[in-house]
C-alpha cells in the first residue's frame, strides 16, 4: 500500500497514455478538436494537473490501495508459500527456473483475488479522459465495486481478468525471480550484505525487467477494463489477443508500448519501496 500511494500519479499517467488512440466514437464526437499527436509522459502529467488539478493525479487512489492490499498482498504471500513447497531438503536457494514458476503461480493467484479492485482503479483513473457526460464518477473504490456489481452484474468485476492474470504472471515472475536472483548475486559477489543497498539494487533490476515484459499485456488490460459497449451493445474487444491485434492494426506495432516510459518510471520506484518494505516487515514480524 505504501508503494502504491507513492507511485499512484505515475500509474494514472500510464493508464491515460495507454488509452489514448483507442477508438471511442462517443468521445470523438464530443471532442472533434482532439490532437492527433500523442502526448508524452510529461505533457500528459501537465494536462491532468492543469485540467483536473493536483487531486486529479490521485483519482482512483482508494481503489489502488484496495488493489495493493488484495492483489499484491496475496501474491507476495503465495510466492513465499510456493517457494517453501518447492524447496528440497538442504536447499539454500531455489534454482532460477523454480523461482520463475513460483512467480507465475503467485501472480495468477493474486490477480484472480485482486481483479475487482484493479478494475475499479483503472476505471477511476481513466474517467478524466472522457467527456463529462460519459464519466462514471465513482466516489471511491468501494462505491465503484458496488456500482459495477449492481449495474453490470457481479461477474463484471472480473472483466479483464484474463489479461490481468496474464500480466500478473509475467510481472510477478519478472519481479520476484529477478529480485531474488539479483540480490543473491550481489550478496555473493560483492562486499554488501543482505541489507538496504543490496535490496535497492536488486529491486531496481526487477522493476526494469517487469516494465519491459508486461507493457503490451498491461495496455490490453487497461483497455479491456475501461471499454464500453457501442450503440448495438457490442464490446470493442473480445479478449487480450484481440485487443493487442486490433491495437497493432490500427495504431502500429509500437502502440503496444504506449506508456512504457511511465510504466518504467512507476515500476522502478514501486519495486524499490515494495521490496524494501516487505523485507523490513518480514524481519519485524518474523518473531511472531
Amino acid at each position: 500500500m505504501a508503494s502504491g500511494a507513492v507511485t499512484h500519479p505515475i500509474d494514472l499517467v500510464k493508464v491515460r497514455m495507454q488509452l489514448r488512440g483507442e477508438v471511442d466514437k462517443a468521445a470523438a464526437a464530443a471532442s472533434s478538436r482532439a490532437s492527433t499527436r500523442a502526448p508524452g509522459m510529461v505533457s500528459t502529467f501537465a494536462h491532468v494537473l492543469r485540467v483536473e488539478g493536483a487531486l486529479g493525479l490521485y483519482k482512483g487512489l482508494t481503489a489502488s490501495l484496495m488493489r495493493q492490499a488484495s492483489f499484491i498482498g496475496t501474491k507476495f504471500g503465495a510466492y513465499d508459500a510456493l517457494k517453501a513447497a518447492l524447496r528440497s531438503e538442504g536447499d539454500e536457494k531455489l534454482p532460477f527456473w523454480k523461482m520463475t514458476m513460483c512467480g507465475i503461480g503467485a501472480g495468477a493467484i493474486g490477480a484472480a483475488v485482486g481483479n475487482p479492485a484493479d478494475l475499479a482503479m483503472v476505471r477511476m483513473q481513466a474517467d478524466g479522459r472522457l467527456p463529462v457526460e460519459l464519466r462514471r464518477n465513482y466516489r471511491n473504490g468501494a462505491d465503484a465495486l458496488m456500482r459495477v456489481a449492481r449495474e453490470e452484474g457481479v461477474g463484471a468485476l472480473w472483466r479483464g481478468c484474463a489479461p490481468t492474470v496474464n500480466r500478473a504472471m509475467i510481472v510477478t515472475a519478472s519481479q520476484m525471480a529477478v529480485y531474488d536472483q539479483a540480490k543473491h548475486y550481489i550478496v555473493e559477489h560483492t562486499s554488501l550484505n543482505d541489507g538496504l543497498l543490496a535490496q535497492t539494487g536488486a529491486s531496481f533490476g526487477a522493476g526494469v525487467v517487469a516494465a519491459l515484459t508486461s507493457n503490451p499485456i498491461d495496455l490490453a488490460k487497461s483497455r479491456l477494463m475501461s471499454m464500453k459497449a457501442d450503440e448495438h451493445g457490442k464490446m470493442p474487444y473480445s479478449g487480450t489477443l484481440d485487443c493487442i491485434a486490433k491495437t497493432v492494426r490500427r495504431e502500429g506495432v509500437f502502440a503496444v508500448y504506449k506508456g512504457l516510459v511511465p510504466t518504467t518510471a512507476r515500476q522502478v520506484p514501486l519495486n524499490m519501496v515494495r521490496f524494501v518494505s516487505v523485507e523490513w516487515m518480514k524481519r519485524l514480524l518474523e518473531p511472531l
